[in-house]
């Protein structure tokens, strides 16, 4: 872990761009790291605060292998504060968790796609990633991640060669969100964003909170800046539910409805969630369903095309 000291052992972390400057014994804003000496050290490798065997599809990644599912696995602590968190219990505070080795992580995937970290931020889980992702590939897994997108650039391109497919969440778009609502900052998002376009699989969600991000323009924005990637992206804007410290009442599905007509101006792939009957692919060329998935996943694909009229779908398949 790379970091920059002083001579009372002051010492700052380098692992994300929030850059907390840390006394001896002081931990970050994520509640993972610790300055111990001058140096500073993970308090929570090798320990789980939650995994399941998940669907791809909860990720949520609806072009990579669909119908598969995976080991998912999440540690501690997150490097933002969003009022709206869902996994709070584990995102913003530290617990004592069940102690785990990448080799037993490794061994948990063996007999699904991969391994998908998830649930809180998982590059506070920095070490684990590092050191589990080549067992994973070695025995012919897939390594996933789910991630906010707030991480050090040297840190993410250390990871890059290791990763198979990453959704990032964008909360928002627009530096006065990430300053209000999840302590952190727009841009050190989409530089995350551009440097992974098109050299893993990437999908982007977008949790839709009336009052707050859910202004026509600004999604019109964001979705231009999505479109000028220059990838065949798939967004997923999902409904917000009351959680953590917001009340505001739950997103409106006609809200998504119009934010995914606008969305689908720019890009190809675009889906509702937490709502029935927005999870279906469609080809963009001619409209026909190639991949449902209410009330079960039926995939139509040809080779990775439309039966209708050949059109190659984006994603892993």
């Amino acid at each position: 872990m790379s970091e920059m000291k002083d001579e009372s052992f002051r010492t700052s972390c380098l692992l994300c761009p929030q850059h907390c400057q840390l006394e001896q014994g002081q931990s970050g804003k994520c509640h993972t790291r610790e300055n111990r000496g001058g140096e500073i050290i993970s308090l929570t490798y090798g320990e789980v605060a939650a995994w399941n065997l998940d669907p791809i599809e909860k990720k949520p990644l609806y072009h990579f292998y669909p119908g598969s599912w995976v080991f998912s696995v999440g540690g501690f602590g997150c490097n933002l504060s969003c009022s709206f968190c869902q996994n709070h219990e584990i995102s913003q505070k530290r617990q004592a968790g069940r102690k785990v080795s990448p080799a037993e992580l490794a061994f948990q995937a063996r007999n699904s796609l991969g391994l998908c970290f998830t649930y809180s931020e998982p590059s506070m889980w920095f070490e684990m990633i590092r050191d589990t992702a080549p067992l994973v590939r070695a025995q012919g897994g897939k390594v996933v991640l789910v991630s906010n997108g707030t991480m050090s650039p040297s840190f993410i391109e250390e990871l890059i060669p290791w990763l198979d497919a990453v959704n990032i969440d964008i909360k928002g778009f627009s530096e006065e969100f990430y300053q209000n609502y999840c302590g952190g900052k727009l841009s050190w998002v989409l530089d995350n964003v551009e440097r992974i376009a098109g050299r893993v699989h990437l999908e982007i969600t977008t949790l839709v909170i009336p009052g707050a991000n859910d202004d026509p323009e600004e999604f019109t924005e964001l979705s231009r800046w999505l479109h000028n990637l220059n990838i065949p992206l798939a967004w997923h804007l999902s409904r917000y539910h009351p959680a953590y410290r917001l009340s505001v009442p739950p997103t409106e599905r006609k809200t998504l409805d119009r934010l995914g007509e606008i969305a689908k101006e720019w890009l190809p792939y675009v889906y509702l969630g937490n709502v029935r009957g927005g999870s279906t692919t469609f080809c963009p060329h001619c409209g026909e369903v190639v991949i449902q998935r209410e009330p079960v996943i039926v995939n139509r694909l040809n080779q990775g095309c439309c039966p209708k009229c050949g059109e190659g779908i984006s994603g892993k398949f």
